[in-house]
């Protein structure tokens, strides 16, 4: 069992999660604007909001959306970074418990959130949340472990490093998220993307992953010394290229 409640995981990584996390591709808002009925008109509740990335994306396509995030250090980073978009509003809850009226919103995404939900709670929330016909959208960026060999000494590098990285590692796979959907049909479409890093980039990625190792572990100095060595081997013009594939299931529920 995880040690940590999942709401406060990343309390102490959020500078490095806002700044080094990838954000989605823009197939995403298309698929969502032809399969879920998005529009601009559309409510949308982004359910673990963070640091604000995907609602960010929804805003610019000119959506209302309540942002519901239980960790306050990822909430405020989240109003900040959303500050300019005045059909933003930020609310303190859970997916289990996010306070929306009922049959509020028209769609409710959670993008690289989901895997920390209870499904059953989560589900029952979404229904009352949702108007009727409204849909679910769950996403998460899956980065690719063994595609190239930077990926490869990456992977190898948060086996050998990592605290819990077993029990966090996520796979989407279609019976992992059912439970969210069941009795409903749902959907799955898969998008490529990447993100380049220069060094300080990378070394943030690693250190936002809830189950790197912080300062203090014994752990931390021998990571990131490998990290730089890795980087160093397969950096060209001085970045390297994380690949992922962004994972999309959706449908309605209720």
């Amino acid at each position: 069992m995880l040690a940590k409640d999942p709401t406060r995981r990343f309390s102490s990584r959020v500078a490095d999660y806002a700044r080094s996390r990838p954000g989605y591709p823009a197939e995403v808002i298309e698929l969502l604007r032809s399969e879920c009925g998005l529009t601009a008109d559309s409510v949308v509740a982004d359910i673990a909001s963070g640091t604000g990335i995907f609602a960010r994306m929804l805003l610019e396509n000119g959506n209302r959306v309540f942002g519901v995030e239980p960790n306050p250090e990822m909430r405020r980073a989240g109003e900040e970074f959303l500050a300019g978009y005045p059909r933003f509003v930020s609310i303190a809850g859970t997916a289990e418990a996010g306070t929306l009226p009922e049959h509020s919103v028209d769609i409710i995404t959670a993008a690289q959130a989901a895997h920390w939900f209870d499904p059953l709670k989560a589900r029952r929330e979404f229904v009352r949340i949702l108007k009727p016909g409204g849909r679910l959208v769950l996403l998460w960026n899956e980065r690719r472990a063994d595609t190239t060999p930077l990926m490869r000494a990456y992977e190898q590098l948060l086996q050998t490093y990592s605290i819990d990285y077993h029990e966090v590692r996520h796979k989407h796979t279609a019976s992992s998220v059912e439970s969210f959907f069941a009795p409903s049909p749902f959907h799955a479409r898969v998008f490529e993307t990447q993100q380049v890093y220069d060094y300080p980039a990378l070394e943030g990625r690693l250190l936002s992953s809830s189950y790197a190792p912080e300062a203090g572990h014994p752990n931390y100095q021998p990571m990131l010394q490998e990290l730089r060595q890795i980087f160093e081997a397969y950096r060209i013009d001085n970045r390297v290229v994380f690949e992922y594939n962004t994972r999309v299931y959706y449908g309605r529920i209720g």
